[in-house]
């Protein structure tokens, strides 16, 4: 189900009708109109008669706005739940991605989403053209961990995304154990306020912290990021190291590539070669220890492929340097 429990986010309504107008893109005589005609939402009123919208009606009117501007009939998404109209927003979305790429469809990322507010930046039109190829699908939204660790998810999420405005020392274990249940290994958590403290100790357990204001284009990237980086990584089991690529430069190449002039206004090139060095070196390492300690194998193990993985992903990079450089990277150029 896409909201733990549509009837339990019982918050006070705290925007007023111009400011929703503004946070969904939908003009305030549009929003009238769809409450009067269609009564997508029942705000209540102030003692002044002022309509008082909540998190939850901004986040369903962003869903509505979406979807309308996508040919949908506000007359026929009216009665739908949200659940049904995340799943009609996912299918959309899969739709669009398979029409830009037809060669190869794209990898679809499931994102889970604490917070009201960040759910409806998430599902605007211009987050989705912000993120690129990859297909977004977003499984459940919750409003805070409060209710994210008494619901349930209905996929396991690749991304657990996360949005506070203070970040409590107490928040730490709460957060740990939503990811345990839900079995995401990456989590991102956009923040206004935290202490250097909370941060190390989220950060050692593997969230991704970043500090608001962020982008939709950063934010995108971060998400993506994460995903690609725990495929890419994906270390093979102890014990069978030919499922890590061979090393494909020798150190005279790596060498010649580190000193070259080029026309890049940076160190990369240089940087670069010297990263595959360096792994190269501790990979070789990490199979010596392998051999000669039968006790911490596994680790040893674990050691080697990630070196590996990890130097293979940077002779990509050194490719992509090359190919711009117009760079022979073969044992005989000069």
């Amino acid at each position: 189900m896409y909201i733990a429990d549509e009837n339990s986010s019982v918050e006070a309504g705290i925007y007023r009708i111009g400011a929703v107008a503004n946070l969904c893109g939908v003009p305030v005589a549009t929003l009238r109109v769809w409450e009067r005609r269609y009564n997508v939402v029942s705000p209540p009123k102030s003692g002044g008669g002022q309509r008082l919208y909540s998190k939850h009606d901004v986040l369903k009117l962003t869903l509505l706005k979406t979807l309308t501007q996508q040919g949908h009939a506000i007359s026929t998404l009216a009665t739908q739940s949200m659940s049904d109209l995340q799943a009609m927003l996912n299918d959309q979305r899969l739709a669009m991605s398979g029409r830009r790429q037809t060669e190869q469809r794209p990898a679809q990322i499931r994102l889970a989403v604490v917070g009201y507010s960040m759910a409806s930046r998430i599902e605007t039109q211009r987050f989705t053209l912000a993120f690129g190829p990859s297909t977004l699908k977003v499984v459940n939204v919750f409003a805070d961990l409060k209710e994210a660790l008494a619901g349930s998810m209905s996929e396991t999420p690749d991304v657990l995304l996360v949005h506070m405005g203070s970040v409590q020392a107490s928040i730490q274990q709460d957060l740990n154990e939503l990811r345990r249940r839900c079995g995401v290994r990456r989590c991102v958590l956009i923040y206004h306020f935290a202490t250097v403290a909370v941060l190390q100790y989220l950060h050692s357990s593997g969230v991704i912290g970043r500090r608001e204001p962020v982008s939709d284009e950063e934010l995108s990237q971060i998400i993506q990021s994460i995903v690609y980086v725990d495929n890419s990584l994906a270390l093979p089991p102890p014990g069978n190291p030919d499922t890590i690529p061979p090393r494909k430069y020798s150190d005279a190449v790596l060498r010649r590539m580190a000193e070259i002039s080029t026309s890049v206004l940076c160190e990369c090139p240089r940087h670069v070669a010297d990263l595959i060095s360096m792994l190269n070196s501790f990979e070789i390492y990490s199979q010596d220890c392998l051999s000669k300690s039968g006790e911490d194998a596994r680790l040893h193990a674990y050691l080697t492929a990630v070196s590996g993985s990890a130097r293979a992903m940077f002779e990509q990079a050194l490719e992509r340097v090359a190919a711009h450089e117009n760079i022979d990277l073969s044992e005989k150029a000069r």
